[in-house]
């Protein structure tokens, strides 16, 4: 694939990944992660992400509730830095697609059980316990596949946000994860200043897919995205064990 090729296969990617991410509030490096493996290491993809998923979930906090969401949220997002950091350099050594596999695997039957209109719900009480546990497990899975997305996503859905105050939450969780796995990546060598300047020139195409995205979820009932929601989660778990298998 030469230079110009490759350029345009990384805007598409992230044109894409932004998209999604502007409709359902993630699936930016579930995406651009999985589809950039194609021509580069997963370390790398998760390096060329940092910029953008800064930018794009800053974004996502805008809002009246912050403060509130942070508040209840805490605790799992130390659980997050705490099991990203245990796991550093994971990523860098990923060579099987195992954990991949696995991830696409538990999105799909998330997706299923949403879809079927199953309703989970987080008692307030088990919350302080329960809250540190799913970071620690979600930072552990951040640090071998360099998505962010599970358990943390079934979790904050469970807490019974709307839908704004969800993608607020989403976007909070996914900027500590980014953070969190930043430090290991640079501790690998995968993100360094060349890096860094990649990454922000990929910010552009994903900041155009997010707002096209983002004002097709503002025309959308609650229960329309729902319905979203579930359906992308259902669509990437399935590429992503597509991708891992075929």
């Amino acid at each position: 694939m030469d230079q110009t090729t490759l350029l345009t296969f990384i805007a598409a990617t992230f044109v894409l990944a932004g998209f999604v991410k502007g409709v359902i509030g993630l699936g930016l490096p579930t995406i651009a992660v999985g589809v950039l493996g194609v021509v580069m290491a997963p370390a790398q993809a998760a390096a060329l992400l940092v910029i953008p998923n800064l930018v794009t979930n800053s974004w996502q906090l805008t809002g009246p509730k912050l403060k509130a969401i942070a508040i209840r949220l805490w605790p799992m997002l130390a659980g997050i830095c705490v099991g990203t950091w245990a796991g550093a350099g994971l990523l860098e050594k990923a060579k099987d697609g195992s954990a991949t596999l696995w991830l696409g695997i538990a999105l799909v039957l998330y997706a299923l059980v949403g879809l079927k209109a199953a309703k989970l719900r987080v008692p307030a009480s088990a919350e302080i316990w329960l809250g540190p546990l799913v970071g620690v497990v979600t930072g552990a899975a951040t640090a071998a596949t360099g998505v962010f997305v599970l358990p943390a996503v079934p979790y904050l859905q469970a807490l019974g946000f709307d839908k704004d105050e969800l993608v607020q939450a989403l976007g909070l969780s996914f900027i500590v994860s980014t953070i969190a796995l930043s430090f290991g990546l640079v501790g690998a060598g995968a993100l360094d200043l060349k890096v860094a300047g990649a990454s922000l020139l990929a910010l552009l195409p994903a900041l155009a897919g997010m707002w096209f995205g983002q004002a097709i979820r503002q025309r959308i009932t609650a229960a329309t995205f729902k319905l979203c929601f579930f359906a992308g989660l259902l669509a990437l778990g399935g590429y992503l064990i597509a991708r891992t298998v075929l």
